[in-house]
């Protein structure tokens, strides 16, 4: 027993003589004997490729990552409507069938909408354009006038033929964005499927990385994922609020003035004005010139009031009341997101890279600052939450989340596969 014991004993010596002397043992001795930190300047090096190399694949998967992020936004926001149809149904699956559906028509409404007074207004344009010129050429109509009093009829002469062949390109617009179109469907199906496989496969993906953490952090993660959930969603629900109103109220006025295409210019402003403080005067600018085109007094000083009238109203009495239960964001914060978030996305995605962005910049903003909170509050000291009045609530409700948490994770890790038919959120 002795001799086993010392045989054993040899073994091991003899490995750790080898060990030590392999080449790279000898080369972190070398390193230490010169004060040279080796081992500190492989991590970096080894830090520096891995961080290039994710970045050649984030520029390479950009227009993925796009669709991905655009695709999860949108579920995260149709997530509350499935809920609440699921207390009904009692099955998820028809709940999501339900909503899909009616994103499916509520799109199509607004594709109709748009769709058919561009086509139309291109149609007529081209029909106008080439009589237009005609008249002007001869100092006819209120265009003719116009180039009478600024002398442009030397202009128009010279380029009448090549504005005669642009409203006849107008007239067939689909042989130019064909291509277009069709990559612009695919995209949209594209994500219309991940919002669908998102809104089923939200819970299951949940509770799966609920069951990775031990209990006390599962309960932590569901109540930061909960309070980002509410304020992304109650500031989306908000911004959405005053768009719509933003949009009845340009539809009254131009139905009152009698400008053309009242119900397309109201649907631009609801939908651009999503954009927090910017999305009001980008959608402004061009409703009060084409109002102004029509007529200056009443129709474009009318439209100019209004819309200056409608800002100042939206940014001190409907934001307040509205968003009052969302988070608070200095504008400061609002401003500085929004620009980086454009910026970002426009490299990422081009135009329609850049408004994505844009618009998810002051959610993203509100959830890094629960985010940060949180994380301010985990890492402080018994006295500094006392003295900010923060150790009491937080500590109920981790334990009210806590027995929640630990029944599902059970429940996830029993039955999986039953799990599926009665998911809850």
């Amino acid at each position: 027993m002795q001799a086993a014991d010392s045989t054993c004993h040899a073994c091991d010596v003899t490995d750790e003589i080898r060990e030590s002397d392999t080449r790279r043992a000898r080369l972190w001795r070398f390193a230490e004997s010169r004060h040279v930190p080796l081992r500190a300047i492989l991590a970096f090096v080894g830090v520096v490729v891995l961080a290039y190399l994710a970045g050649k694949l984030v520029d390479r998967l950009r227009g993925v990552l796009l669709l991905f992020v655009v695709a999860g936004f949108i579920a995260l926001l149709l997530n509350p409507v499935v809920v609440t149809l699921q207390r009904g149904l009692r099955r998820r699956g028809l709940a999501v069938t339900l909503v899909a559906l009616l994103s499916v028509a509520a799109f199509a409404g607004l594709a109709v909408a748009f769709g058919y007074p561009l086509i139309n207004g291109l149609s007529h344009l081209a029909d106008y354009l080439p009589n237009a010129v005609t008249t002007a050429e001869h100092g006819k109509g209120w265009f003719g006038k116009l180039v009478t009093k600024y002398h442009l009829q030397q202009w128009v002469t010279k380029n009448a033929p090549k504005l005669v062949v642009y409203g006849k390109d107008l007239a067939a617009p689909a042989l130019s964005l064909g291509e277009g179109a069709a990559s612009i469907a695919f995209e949209l199906f594209t994500i219309f499927v991940l919002v669908v496989l998102l809104l089923l496969e939200g819970p299951r993906l949940r509770r799966g990385l609920l069951g990775l953490m031990r209990p006390s952090r599962a309960a932590r993660f569901m109540l930061v994922a909960s309070e980002v959930n509410r304020s992304v969603t109650g500031f989306m629900l908000g911004d959405f609020a005053t768009s719509v109103i933003a949009g009845l109220v340009v539809l009254v006025t131009l139905l009152a003035l009698g400008v053309q295409f009242p119900f397309l210019w109201a649907l631009w402003v609801a939908l651009v004005d999503f954009l927090p403080m910017i999305g009001g005067a980008l959608a402004g600018i061009p409703v009060v010139l084409f109002a102004a085109a029509h007529s200056v007094w009443p129709a474009g000083i009318v439209t100019l009031v209004v819309f200056l009238v409608y800002t100042q109203v939206e940014n001190h009495v409907l934001n307040p009341v509205i968003m009052s239960r969302t988070v608070k964001i200095s504008p400061l914060l609002v401003l500085v997101a929004i620009l980086v978030g454009a910026s970002i996305g426009s490299w990422i995605g081009g135009l329609f890279g850049g408004f994505v962005a844009a618009l998810l910049a002051i959610p993203v903003a509100g959830a890094m600052q629960v985010i940060v909170r949180e994380v301010w509050q985990a890492t402080a000291s018994p006295a500094e939450r006392a003295a900010n009045g923060t150790a009491q609530a937080p500590a109920g409700a981790l334990q009210e989340a806590t027995d929640v948490v630990e029944p599902e994770v059970a429940g996830s890790a029993a039955a999986p596969a039953a799990g599926s038919a009665t998911l809850t959120d």
